[in-house]
């Protein structure tokens, strides 16, 4: 856990930088979109500041979740339920997490700064 809250740390830093938003609103549960009004451009800022700030490759796709709705669509085509096929494809969320965006209304708005603590940490893990 001491390794999450160090990722929170810089996280929080990072986003404060580049989004100008003051640093106590930032939460694991605080949403990206949502709640601090993210746009592309600063998910992008975002991406390249977490991969030289952690030393880790950083796809777009997978910590902005930009491909949930295709891999949701994918397991219904399939006839297969959504959580493990969801799980499998995007192994640095808990299935709870999974769960919880799939019953999003806006699932575009459901990133949260917890999300890329687990990707972070994931793609520390994973990365030689």
């Amino acid at each position: 856990m001491g390794a999450d809250m160090d990722i929170m740390k810089e996280l929080r830093e990072i986003i404060t930088e580049i989004m100008d938003v003051d640093g106590g609103e930032i939460r694991d549960e605080t949403c990206l979109v949502r709640d601090l009004g993210a746009e592309s451009i600063d998910l992008l800022e975002l991406a390249v500041a977490i991969s030289q700030r952690f030393g880790c490759t950083v796809q777009d796709d997978e910590i902005f979740l930009r491909k949930f709705p295709l891999y949701r669509l994918e397991a219904n085509q399939a006839g297969l339920a959504p959580l493990p096929y969801l799980a499998e494809r995007l192994p640095f969320l808990p299935r709870a997490r999974i769960a919880e965006i799939l019953a999003e209304q806006d699932r575009s708005a459901a990133l949260t700064v917890g999300d890329l603590v687990r990707y972070v940490r994931y793609r520390q893990e994973v990365q030689p």
